[in-house]
């Protein structure tokens, strides 16, 4: 098994549909689909069960599954800008010693839990790559009714003394500016998505700088922060300038609401010619 340039791990999902149904998501997916469709070589280490219905979706990804007897399953209700989450299924944890050791070389490692899957010291494998988290996975509780809240994450000194990058939903911790200074204390690099108004980026010893969306008719803003963090990491793997990667990645994400479910994440060559004004 070669390396992929570009490897997401959490779990992928079954997103239950409105009209009935349900379409393949989470993080895992749209962020490595992203990273496939900007012209990286990207892998998947996941668990669910073996009847989830990828059919090509996932074409030229290198997907690692490892068994489940279930499929992490979500189902997200939408009103007036506001999200209701309900988790209906949680597939096995991911631990370390499911990384397959012919990834450890990989440019850019994404941590992407939804639902406590991963643990802390997955961190501990990655000695040279640029390692980013999204971190939502741990910032979720859920009810007995499966209805998700968010929660204090648990853990964070140790994630964030390791990765180099943390992304996340000012609606993750309930905008909450407290636990926000909190975050940006202990992170290296982190970025704030704040949907429609773009995202802020807090470097370490800087202050904090805001950059706009780009202009977009949302029609589905599902997986949108995930595009965002994939195009945030590849970018600022190649130039190391988080300004530049912030600007980058809002214009990817500014496709991805644009229509269903992945069918909006945009090419490089659609990123491109926005950022020139010709989208």
């Amino acid at each position: 098994m070669s390396c992929p340039e570009f490897v997401v791990v959490g779990h992928i999902t079954k997103d239950l549909l409105p009209e009935g149904g349900s379409t393949v998501g989470g993080t895992v997916t749209y962020s490595a689909l992203t990273a496939r469709n900007l012209g990286h070589r990207a892998g998947i280490l996941t668990s669910a069960a073996g009847d989830l219905p990828v059919d090509g979706l996932l074409d030229g990804i290198d997907l690692r599954v490892i068994p489940s007897p279930v499929t992490s399953t979500f189902e997200n209700i939408y009103l007036d800008g506001t999200r209701l989450q309900y988790i209906r299924a949680v597939a096995r944890p991911i631990g370390r010693e499911d990384y397959p050791p012919a990834w450890l070389g990989a440019r850019v490692i994404h941590l992407g839990p939804l639902a406590q899957e991963i643990s802390p010291d997955f961190l501990r494998l990655f000695e040279h790559s640029l390692v980013g988290v999204t971190p939502q996975g741990w910032m979720r509780r859920w009810d007995a009714a499966g209805r998700v809240y968010p929660k204090e994450w648990e853990g964070a000194e140790e994630v964030l003394s390791r990765a180099e990058v943390l992304i996340f939903s000012e609606d993750d911790v309930d905008r909450e500016v407290a636990v926000i200074r909190r975050y940006a204390g202990l992170a290296r690099i982190m970025v704030v998505t704040q949907a429609r108004r773009g995202a802020t980026v807090y470097c370490r010893g800087a202050h904090p700088r805001h950059f706009p969306a780009f202009a977009a008719k949302e029609v589905d803003p599902t997986g949108a922060g995930d595009v965002f963090a994939a195009a945030f990491l590849l970018k600022l793997a190649e130039t190391r300038d988080p300004y530049v990667s912030a600007r980058f990645a809002n214009c990817a994400a500014s496709f991805s609401v644009e229509k269903k479910g992945v069918l909006g994440i945009a090419t490089l060559e659609q990123v491109r010619d926005r950022l020139r004004g010709r989208l």
